[in-house]
């Protein structure tokens, strides 16, 4: 007992002590307001939105109070999944207790784990931080998506002035079109050595898109399976504006393409049919897309120019839709990306060679495996790989 006594002796001591220690203010000496932030949860939603942080004043002050503010990456990552900011500011005016920070949300329609990233209070004025940092969570609220099928990225218009759209595909349906395309089949190489055996099984549908998908898989000898889809005899056009708008595949020997070939093939043959390349893509290199055309008289005298875009950064084609194009008129074609040219033909560029580009062309699309161009696939290439094209439209 006589040590308990001693303990709460000791205890109210220092209770004394410490509120004899404290100090009131000095003489005409004012307390700081202070800063604080609080966390936030919001759904991400499939297109861009915005998650506001409340910030709040302890008390209203006679002066203006500032404090900067910056995001902070977490699993959520900053032009990704948001847009950050490394140099916010936040003023107060006097009178004013309560504010937000409002950060873009990138939203997107694949389903994902629920992700974080904070906001930090930095450099106040007039004031101190009590609760300097809060975190934002992103919930997501997207249904199953087993294809990985991107929910943004750009988009082309349905009309455009003076011109008519002659021919669609929305890929709306659960099965290919016969009326408008055919599966070539089999495998051998496609005069590129390549690796894969083209079948209709590897073409599905999925939420209004064509999906292409190359697997690691043997069958028919061949140790890779994909598709290649034609439209040769069924729906050919000469000149207009075409517009595919697709994500691409990715990886070390993985060549989406999007393209065309003369409808002559089956007289004059390849290359004298002529051959436009409005898109493909070399998986070892994901940002970049190659437009080029292919011409010759036989194959001994085959020839091909073209050019190439890259998207800025650390961006991918994979990451989102983009919009591959060609304005094709007489004598002329020009390649687009996202509505911005990057290349264009005339046969001055093709000279002294025959100009075969003014003449029907049919569409083929497929994703090869392997070959002399991309080369073979390789431990770090991952199946399987996926083109997903959301729609091809003709304008003449």
């Amino acid at each position: 007992m006589t040590s308990f006594k001693y303990t709460i002796l000791l205890l109210l001591a220092s209770i004394c002590a410490f509120v004899a220690c404290k100090k009131d203010p000095e003489p005409g000496q004012t307390l700081l307001p202070t800063l604080s932030i609080a966390d936030v949860s919001e759904l991400e939603g499939n297109t861009a939105g915005t998650i506001s942080f409340k910030v709040t004043l302890s008390e209203a002050s006679k002066n203006n109070v500032l404090v900067n503010y910056a995001t902070l990456d977490g699993t959520a990552k900053a032009g990704i999944d948001f847009i950050g900011k490394i140099d916010g500011e936040m003023v107060f005016n006097a009178g004013e207790t309560e504010k937000t920070i409002s950060v873009p949300v990138l939203g997107d329609g694949v389903k994902e784990p629920d992700e974080t990233f904070q906001v930090i209070l930095l450099n106040p004025v007039s004031a101190t931080l009590a609760r300097d940092k809060a975190t934002a969570t992103i919930r997501n609220d997207d249904a199953d998506n087993p294809f990985n099928i991107p929910g943004k990225g750009y988009s082309t218009p349905e009309m455009y002035a003076g011109k008519t759209l002659v021919w669609r595909d929305e890929f709306n349906g659960t099965e290919l079109n016969l009326s408008d395309w055919t599966f070539e089949l089999g495998a051998g190489g496609w005069g590129n050595n390549e690796l894969q055996y083209y079948r209709p099984e590897n073409t599905l549908f999925s939420d209004g898109k064509l999906i292409i998908e190359a697997r690691k898989e043997g069958f028919g000898g061949a140790a890779y399976t994909s598709s290649r889809l034609i439209t040769k005899g069924k729906e050919e056009f000469k000149f207009g504006r075409i517009d595919i708008r697709a994500a691409l595949p990715e990886g070390q020997g993985i060549w989406p393409a999007l393209w065309m070939l003369g409808g002559n093939i089956s007289t004059v043959n390849w290359p004298a049919c002529g051959e436009i390349d409005i898109m493909e893509l070399i998986g070892s290199q994901p940002n970049r897309v190659h437009g080029t055309i292919h011409y010759g008289a036989n194959t001994s005298q085959h020839q091909y120019i073209g050019n190439s875009k890259a998207l800025a950064g650390t961006a991918k084609f994979s990451d989102e839709f983009h919009v591959f194009s060609i304005v094709w008129e007489q004598d002329k074609i020009i390649w687009l990306l996202d509505d911005v040219q990057f290349y264009q033909i005339t046969p001055t560029l093709v000279a002294p060679a025959a100009y075969p580009f003014n003449q029907p062309f049919f569409f083929i699309f497929n994703v090869a495996v392997g070959g002399q161009w991309p080369g073979s696939p390789d431990g770090t290439t991952n199946f399987p790989q996926r083109m997903i094209v959301d729609y091809v439209r003709v304008f003449q």
